[in-house]
């Protein structure tokens, strides 16, 4: 594994402030690792290799090398759904108002498509093929794309060749025969991965990406995948649909440089000071109004 370039961002929400590069080894945590438990073992460093960026590491499993820096740059729950529970459990494990939500969304889609819900699939190599073109149209006007640079990638050839092997799943849903809202997840053996998903903003108020994420689920009760991992981040729809979560760090671990021990004071430093602006009743309301 070879270590790559890593901004490592003074950033508020999506807004990134500065960034100070890092050349640093990233290792993620699968679904399977995490439900184990289990800290990874690190690659070694190389002359010039900054640390490591590890991702999805189980709160009460941190164990880190004697004598680094270490930083938590996250909190989170990582979600997944346990598909063997089987549609009808995973439904009745809903609240109430869930459920009435997920009837009322499909509803409201279906009208203004003329009263038909349409949710497309595209799960081999030609499929994807044709998928990838419309998916990219709406990838291009979401937040996902123009904020964090968390798109659909430009370039489908890797993920048409996973298709071709059975390693990805991805759906569109249509209003009059117009694609707003895409989902595309890749297997990782038994479990399936929420990769990349968005929908146009100009629909947001038909909660699109809800929709048709409910139709893949749906679907996917059939499939041959034992669990569905929403990965690494907070959520409200993954949070309602998920099944169970794991509490889970992301650690920044740095050579005890007197460099990175700047960088490592000014990432916390900054850290404590937007915890602390968020729990400010004027900074919120600040916040409130530049978002507005």
């Amino acid at each position: 594994m070879t270590a790559i370039v890593h901004p490592l961002r003074f950033q508020i929400g999506a807004r990134t402030l500065a960034s100070v590069p890092r050349r640093l080894h990233r290792v993620g945590l699968g679904l399977a690792e995490v439900l184990g438990r289990a800290m990874p073992a690190l690659p070694p460093l190389a002359p010039g290799d900054a640390g490591w960026l590890v991702t999805s590491v189980p709160e009460d499993r941190v164990d880190v090398p004697a004598g680094y820096l270490t930083l938590v740059r996250q909190r989170y729950e990582r979600h997944y759904l346990d598909l063997a529970r089987g549609e009808a459990a995973w439904l009745a494990g809903l609240s109430g108002s869930a459920r009435s939500g997920i009837k009322r969304k499909a509803k409201k889609v279906a009208e203004a498509s003329g009263g038909t819900l349409e949710v497309r699939r595209y799960h081999d190599a030609a499929g994807f093929a044709a998928f990838h073109p419309l998916a990219r149209a709406v990838s291009a006007r979401t937040y996902q794309e123009r904020l964090l640079g968390a798109g659909l990638p430009e370039d489908p050839t890797t993920l048409i060749a996973r298709a071709g092997r059975d390693e990805v799943r991805a759906w569109l849903l249509f209003v009059a025969d117009e694609p707003i809202a895409y989902l595309a997840c890749t297997a990782d053996g038994a479990v399936l991965r929420y990769d990349h998903v968005g929908h146009d903003p100009a629909h947001a108020a038909l909660s699109p990406g809800a929709v048709l994420q409910v139709e893949a689920l749906r679907e996917l009760f059939g499939d041959r995948f034992a669990w569905f991992d929403f990965t690494e981040g907070e959520g409200q729809h993954k949070r309602q649909f998920a099944s169970g979560s794991v509490a889970c760090v992301d650690l920044l671990i740095l050579r005890p440089t007197l460099a990175n021990r700047v960088l490592a004071a000014a990432l916390t430093g900054f850290d404590r000071a937007i915890a602390w602006g968020k729990q400010s009743p004027a900074v919120a309301r600040l916040g409130a109004r530049l978002r507005r």
